[in-house]
């Protein structure tokens, strides 16, 4: 039977029930108006206001709500609250507003502003449903329930263009893998994975409604795709004029305390599942199932969570559970190149060298600070250079290359999964340029001024060159402050270090109690430490401050489109954390040490400060040491913050209600009472995984480990943010997404950097190619070539040459000579302290070396990107089998309409529109 005729049928019962003189119970508010979507002056554009619902099918689909209202009538003392129905137990709520009646100065115009917002959403057709402040917990907030009926959804399905089902999927499954009996402990229940069968999809045309699969109504669409519709047109609904502008959108009304909260309901509680049947407790299930940490072993169930939180973040969790499989064959491969360094420590000839008394204990080096410092033994430094055997070893250029591959390994196979996820998930069709025809509400706010489209011929607002002109001026200015004071703070750090060093040296050399750490807790060190966690410190306070600034100014440069304010916020937000986070690592990689000078003659920052040495061992294990205190703090700070703040803060909103009966706490109370995902919520997610991301590939080569401790935080990352999502937020917003961004992009910058950033750390802060251009070319023992490496590596200063500004105040021991980490002639050459032969055959060296590395793994990484096609090859023949046959059921189904036409003896429907829709239809299946 025809759907309109069967809704017709029904109309004219609720009519006849009407002239009985029944009337409707309960303070609900239900607008009896005609439908009417708010005009493109109004906030919509002309795309919308060209699909308008008929006002007899809202009467008509009011009228039949009203009619199943009565005869399901439940009575409101022993309905539960914990629902997600209104009243009548019918009609699902799909968006709850709630507000305080606060009665200050601004009371009457939150009123107007209410009145005014409330009504044109029920002249857009949805129904409204109003719970009194005395009915709530605390007595003072009032709930507005919002129900979408099936004429609005079917309208704006078609405006938002959402695919629906129109024949179940009949493509044969994958071949079974033969490692799914070993995998099995990982998989979840197949009704977890796949809820539902896989259907082919079609843009909904309301023309077109017994073409789709529409068993049920209530139920055909699903709530994620149904709080989507709400979200969409409360954003766009006007509510008044003012200051002589028109105002729209739920976003401003929050903004200004009209409404104190918008936000769709989870079905049920996630402990336990709802009461009533007809709900599906899809939240239950992903709290089982996914959302406790004792399931860390598990698979995703990637499906559920599209359909229950929407595409965009679906995505997202696809990406980290892909990103934290491929971290562990990274893991792996670091984990045995750091137990090569561990088992290896003994056989180390440099650290051998500076523990032996015979030869470290009689190396006198030169004082690291000027005046206060003393002149100290080499093998002060015996454990630490151990330990710098750990990182600074033949197993580092191994795995730098390794990494190099790594990246690219998984970009390729992580745009496969997308690609496979996109078909699944039918995002194949969709395009960010459709999201691009939807301006964002504020930018048609703030636009006064308009202009004619040249494809579209409309009318639509616009921003004068000029004003774009000064709003991106005034933002590059921002961005550029706060970068410039990130490296200001840098310079602070840097500073600090160079003040406090002679404070440790001096203080660990006349403090008894630090006399046995002395040798594991070097100046050197203690000053990294310190400086380090004192880095940090600042790193967060600057992070704190420019999320603000970031939001702020890209607000000010009014983006068009959503997807524009997202990416504009991106590189304004990676940009600082670039800088922020990767500043110190950067400095003590690839400038500390480099520009020292030599005793007599030593460079100076600010001509104050003199600048800072290396280890005798290197500065790999400093870097080391910077990279862990950095990673692992902001990776323990983001769990606390996005574990435990919310959860605290959630305990103490519902200290009062957790005690309260089902009855006294309802649904829509329990969910006011959680924390907000806000629209930026994975905007932040993505944000901290690339920055690590960044850690484990462009310093990796002083970290084999880095890989080890993301894994690890990664499990527990997957299971934190699903744990919040599902138990500690309100439910977000469902939005599409068939990608992960611009943060694409960023990621394949970032994997080219790391290229020549590992490059660079092997070449010159790491000791590997100095002891190879030893061992080949200056080596004084056949038997042991690299016997000799450490006398070879320090020059020799005449300590008469100090001028008295650097001399040290004391010289117990009168020494004459003192040795300084350089390849510089000795006092009694013709060429005195300027730079050996050796010195520039190691610059050759390094130079080369980065060179072939840089271009060796760029020519692997590029023929393996070659190698691994974008979309796997039965994607793509999937794709083309359900767009066929899409085709072919959309032509048939014309075909059909045409001929019921013909027969009916419809003059407009000719013989030669008949040939044509059959041609059409044998061209399609040729193609």
């Amino acid at each position: 039977m025809n759907r309109l005729g069967k809704k017709a049928n029904e109309t004219l019962i609720e009519m006849a029930l009407s002239a009985d003189g029944e009337e409707c119970n309960g303070p609900e508010t239900i607008s009896t108006a005609g439908s009417e979507i708010p005009s493109s002056s109004e906030g919509l554009n002309s795309t919308e206001t060209t699909l308008l619902i008929p006002e007899h099918q809202v009467q008509s689909g009011r009228k039949y709500n009203l009619f199943l209202k009565r005869r399901l009538r439940i009575d409101k003392r022993h309905q539960s609250k914990d629902s997600i129905f209104f009243r009548d137990g019918v009609r699902r709520i799909d968006f709850v507003l709630s507000y305080v009646d606060d009665l200050n100065k601004e009371w009457e115009k939150k009123l107007e502003r209410r009145k005014e917002f409330e009504s044109n959403l029920q002249k857009a057709g949805l129904e409204l449903e109003t719970e009194d402040k005395k009915e709530s917990e605390d007595g003072k907030i009032f709930f507005v329930k919002i129900h979408a009926p099936w004429e609005v959804l079917i309208t704006y399905a078609e405006v938002l263009n959402i695919k629906v089902p129109i024949r179940e999927n009949d493509i044969p499954p994958m071949v079974e893998n033969p490692l799914d009996c070993v995998l099995f402990p990982l998989r979840l229940p197949e009704k977890v994975m796949h809820p539902e069968p896989d259907y082919f999809t079609a843009p909904f045309s309301k023309d077109k409604q017994e073409l789709y699969l529409i068993n049920d109504e209530s139920t055909f669409f699903s709530p994620s795709m149904r709080n989507r519709i709400v979200n969409y047109i409360l954003t766009r609904c006007p509510y008044g004029t003012e200051e002589g502008k028109k105002k729209f959108g739920i976003k401003r009304l929050l903004n200004n305390g009209t409404y104190t909260a918008a936000y769709p309901l989870h079905d049920c509680q996630y402990w336990k599942k709802a009461s009533d049947p007809n709900c599906d407790s899809e939240r239950y299930t992903l709290y089982m199932e996914w959302a406790r940490f004792l399931r860390f072993y598990k698979e995703q169930p990637l499906v559920l969570i599209r359909k229950y939180y929407g595409e965009k973040i679906g995505i997202y969790f696809a990406w980290l559970g892909f990103y934290t499989e491929m971290l562990f064959l990274a893991a792996v491969v670091g984990l045995i190149c750091f137990l090569y360094g561990l088992f290896t420590m003994d056989e180390n000839m440099s650290s051998k060298e500076i523990c032996d008394p015979a030869i470290g204990g009689e190396i006198i080096m030169c004082p690291l600070c000027d005046r206060d410092c003393e002149y100290w033994r080499l093998n002060t430094t015996c454990e630490s250079s151990q330990y710098s055997h750990l990182f600074d070893n033949v197993a580092t250029l191994f795995f730098a290359i390794f990494m190099g591959i790594w990246v690219t390994l998984f970009l390729e196979f992580w745009k496969r999964r997308q690609a496979r996820l996109k078909y699944e998930w039918d995002l194949v069709d969709f395009e960010e340029e459709q999201q691009q025809l939807q301006l964002r509400p504020e930018y048609e706010a703030k636009c006064t001024q308009k202009k004619k489209n040249p494809v579209t011929q409309e009318m639509e607002p616009y921003i004068p060159l000029t004003s774009q002109a000064v709003r991106f001026c005034i933002s590059g200015a921002t961005v550029l402050f706060w970068v410039s004071l990130i490296i200001a703070s840098m310079i602070a750090v840097i500073v600090y270090r160079l003040a406090v060093y002679a404070a440790f040296a001096s203080l660990m050399e006349n403090t008894q109690t630090l006399q046995p750490i002395s040798g594991v807790l070097t100046p050197q060190l203690a000053t990294s430490v310190t400086a380090s966690c004192l880095n940090f410190v600042i790193i967060m306070i600057l992070n704190f401050f420019y999320e603000r600034i970031a939001i702020w100014i890209t607000d000010m440069e009014i983006p068009r489109t959503h997807m524009e304010y997202e990416n504009r916020l991106t590189m304004k937000m990676f940009l600082f954390q670039f800088v922020n986070y990767y500043s110190s690592c950067f400095y003590v990689a690839f400038f500390k040490g480099k520009f020292v000078g030599y005793p007599g003659a030593y460079t100076y920052m600010f001509n104050r400060w003199r600048n800072e040495e290396c280890d005798p061992a290197g500065c790999l294990i400093e870097l080391t040491t910077q990279l862990t205190i950095v990673m692992a703090g902001k990776q323990i700070w983001g769990n606390i913050q996005e574990a435990i703040v919310p959860w605290i803060c959630n305990w103490w909103g519902r200290r009062k209600a957790r005690n309260n009966p089902e009855n006294l706490y309802s649904r829509w109370e329990q969910d006011h009472d959680l924390q907000t995902f806000g629209a930026l919520g994975l905007f932040y997610e993505y944000l901290e995984m690339v920055i690590q991301f960044g850690f484990i590939t462009l310093f990796v080569a002083s970290f084999p480990l880095a890989p080890l401790l993301a894994l690890m935080n990664n499990i527990l990352e997957i299971r934190v943010d699903s744990w919040k999502l599902t138990t500690q937020y309100r439910r977000p917003v469902a939005a599409k997404a068939h990608s992960i961004g611009v943060w694409q992009e960023i990621l394949n910058g970032m994997a080219i950097l790391s290229v020549v950033t590992n490059a660079f750390i092997v070449a010159f802060t790491s000791d590997m190619i100095p002891r190879l251009v030893y061992y080949y070319a200056y080596f004084e023992n056949e038997h042991s070539p690299m016997s000799g490496y450490i006398n070879n590596s320090l020059s020799v200063f005449l300590i008469s040459d100090f001028p008295e500004e650097n001399k040290p105040k004391e010289n117990p021991e009168n020494f004459v000579i003192c040795r300084y980490r350089d390849y510089r002639y000795p006092p009694d050459h013709e060429k005195k302290y300027m730079h050996t032969m050796q010195f520039w055959h190691i610059l050759a060296a390094k130079l080369a070396f980065i060179i072939i590395m840089e271009h060796v793994v760029f020519i692997v990484k590029f023929f393996v990107a070659w190698m691994i096609p974008d979309v796997p090859a039965d994607v793509k023949a999937k794709i083309k089998r359900e767009k066929y046959l899409t085709q072919k059921i959309l032509h048939e189904y014309e075909l059909e309409k045409l001929k019921e036409r013909l027969c009916q003896g419809d003059t407009g429907a000719t013989e030669k529109e008949f040939i044509a829709t059959e041609g059409r239809m044998e061209l399609s299946r040729a193609m």
